[in-house]
């Protein structure tokens, strides 16, 4: 297993911890002492798969990635990577990255919207305001989740007794669903 290293713009990819020491003690600001040598080591030889940040002083970290990659152009190789055949294959794709193209992929017809908004109402007896949970549902025409979301937001913020100060959930939320009905209604 090989270790990536980076701090800034300065970069490496080496064989083992004390080639990752030996670069790092030529970066004047890293303070190398005997913790920090020792929690690179443990990190090292752990089994822990995912990248790990140390802390070089307050908001300044150089991050450490284990890797099998054997050059810095292998660890660099993003879009694609050669598959036994020889051909291509691609990386796996992130689940955020699904569910963004799950938002927009193009399905035109008509979705039931539903809505849980902070929604700001006037205090009676005072001239003060407050946030109060507001259910909305509507049956919308929309070519994508994405879309369908817009058009309700969009909707909702144009109402006149709907507060420009009002909340409206984030699409990927559990206040915010959207079923597919159908091309027709």
């Amino acid at each position: 297993m090989n270790l990536y290293l980076r701090y800034f713009n300065e970069e490496i990819l080496v064989e083992n911890v004390e080639q990752a020491i030996d670069f790092l003690a030529q970066i004047p600001e890293i303070k190398l002492n005997e913790p920090l040598c020792q929690d690179l080591r443990k990190y090292a030889e752990s089994k822990n798969p995912f990248p790990k940040r140390f802390k070089v002083s307050p908001k300044v970290y150089f991050i450490v990635i284990k890797t099998t990659a054997a050059t810095m152009e292998e660890f660099k190789a993003y879009a694609t990577e050669p598959d036994a055949e020889g051909g291509e294959k691609e990386h796996p794709v992130s689940s955020k990255e699904m569910q963004n193209r799950t938002f927009t992929a193009e399905n035109p017809g008509w979705y039931l919207a539903k809505m849980k908004m902070k929604r700001v109402v006037a205090i009676e007896g005072t001239n003060k305001f407050g946030y109060v949970d507001s259910d909305f549902e509507a049956k919308v025409k929309a070519q994508s989740i994405q879309d369908c979301y817009n058009r309700v937001v969009d909707y909702l913020r144009n109402r006149i007794d709907v507060d420009p100060r009002s909340q409206f959930p984030s699409i990927r939320g559990r206040n915010f669903s959207a079923e597919f009905l159908g091309q027709e209604l």
